[in-house]
């Protein structure tokens, strides 16, 4: 039996728990592990055994833990599928006026940006906190990275969306030229 811990926002607790322990009881059985949660401190030990898989526990419980929803975070279970996490204090310094003004410039006006981010990436984004959670492929938190990095930094919107739009395009063409070349070859 192996155990390991891992401390959640207090506020995350019923998130993590579900409506009747239902999220509880799904990464449970999901995951074969048993979930002990303290919610006075937010602390969740997982208790596994030799064929559970206590890492994906630990992934889905920390992508709840950053705002993503029991759905959002199942992506997780998909094996090229894996969570980022980006601390905004590391733009933002000790300062909460400047925190507040880069999660805004991630979030955008009633969401917007991040919506646009979501789609231009395809991957999932949850600002929560002072942190951004990213659930993706390598490509797509790598993508996703690189435009929260720019908006983070004060840089402009578009300069972050035509990032990712170049980058999408050329992606598309490599992929066309990897079928040509494939087609060349079958011929």
């Amino acid at each position: 039996m192996t155990f390991k811990f891992i401390r959640i926002p207090i506020d995350r607790i019923g998130a993590l728990i579900g409506r009747s322990g239902s999220t509880k009881k799904w990464i449970e059985d999901t995951c074969k592990v048993d979930l002990s949660i303290d919610s006075k401190v937010g602390e969740v030990s997982i208790d596994s055994s030799v064929d559970s898989d206590p890492f994906k526990a630990l992934d889905l419980i920390k992508a709840i833990s950053f705002g993503f929803s029991k759905s959002r975070s199942s992506i997780l279970l998909h094996e090229d599928e894996f969570l980022s996490v980006i601390d905004l204090k590391l733009y933002s310094g000790k300062s909460s006026n400047s925190l507040s003004r880069i999660k805004g410039r991630i979030i955008g006006y009633n969401g917007k940006a991040r919506k646009v981010l979501e789609e231009l990436t395809r991957a999932n984004i949850s600002v929560y906190g002072h942190y951004v959670a990213i659930i993706g492929t390598h490509e797509q938190i790598a993508l996703a990275e690189d435009a929260i990095n720019i908006l983070a930094s004060g840089g402009a919107h578009k300069t972050a969306y035509n990032l990712l739009q170049r980058r999408k395009t050329k992606a598309k063409l490599e992929r066309f030229k990897l079928w040509e070349d494939y087609s060349f070859v079958k011929k």
